[in-house]
């Protein structure tokens, strides 16, 4: 049985880490409401530049498709996997690596690349897979411009048929409480097929459609991978503030056991030492 020091030092130390968990957990509170804003404030953004892609491509002639929406034969494939750069967010990481792990054993056909965004990500999947490139600096300085430049260079590679499709995998936020793994395609870009007849919309296009679609589609693309990001950058405060609030209360009720267990061992050294003064006593009496 440990000693009234050890269980007194074993309280100092959970009280310790409470303060920190309840830190971590402020800042996270904090943090989660400017990243909540921002992917609320891009995501109609995205869906009206998607929509807007596809009512200009449905008029136009199949023959000129963009080279983005260009399907071939599959024979490699890229995953962009996006995590955080720290731990500490309960399952949020670890689910993105076991989707990411999913994925290899579903298209184990194919030649696989990995884009991992994050040092979570890399840390995962340096060992035992083929990167195409270390994306974990774009958290450095977090904007638009620092993921196109990574998003334009996956774009080429495509467009050069290094990749014959690449995929999204990340955590897209729903509440502070829930965060869904998604994985979505990136390229080449799906166009829905018109199945039904339609009131064909009339537009007048300046400079003309085929230009318009070659400066929209890579700029959705673009979107696409940015919104992917402040996804994930809100699901990862989420996950922190709700994994921070539960280690509190268990460190709390650990601590409370504690205090109760050293309040028994306290008092019964207490009733020891009274009853070897009074045996002690007793003792000299008798003699």
């Amino acid at each position: 049985m440990a000693n009234l020091k050890e269980i007194r030092g074993r309280i100092t130390s959970i009280s310790s880490t409470m303060q920190i968990t309840r830190a971590m957990k402020m800042v996270s509170a904090a943090k989660l409401k400017k990243a909540q804003d921002a992917i609320v404030m891009l995501r109609p953004y995205s869906e009206k530049l998607q929509e807007l892609i596809q009512n200009v491509n449905s008029s136009s002639d199949p023959d000129q498709i963009s080279v983005y929406a260009q399907k071939r034969e599959v024979k490699k494939i890229l995953f962009i996997a996006v995590t955080s750069n720290r731990g500490l967010a309960g399952a949020f990481n670890s689910s993105i690596v076991k989707e990411l792990n999913a994925q290899f054993q579903n298209n184990s056909q194919y030649e696989i690349e990995v884009l991992p965004v994050g040092k979570k990500a890399f840390d995962a999947v340096r060992r035992n897979r083929t990167i195409y490139s270390n994306a974990s600096s774009v958290y450095d300085n977090l904007n638009f411009d620092t993921v196109s430049h990574v998003t334009e260079a996956v774009m080429t590679s495509f467009k050069e048929g290094k990749f014959d499709e690449v995929y999204l995998i990340y955590n897209k936020f729903v509440n502070a409480a829930t965060q869904e793994v998604t994985t979505e395609q990136l390229l080449p870009i799906s166009m829905p097929e018109n199945t039904e007849p339609q009131v064909e919309t009339d537009y007048i296009f300046e400079p003309n459609r085929t230009e318009i679609l070659d400066n929209l589609i890579p700029k959705s693309i673009k979107t696409q991978v940015f919104k992917a990001i402040l996804d994930s950058v809100a699901s990862e405060h989420g996950a922190r503030m709700t994994a921070m609030h539960k280690a509190t209360d268990n460190a709390q009720a650990l601590k409370n056991d504690l205090v109760i267990f050293y309040n028994k061992a306290r008092q019964a050294a207490i009733t020891n030492e009274i009853l070897e003064i009074v045996s002690g006593a007793e003792a000299l009496k008798n003699s």
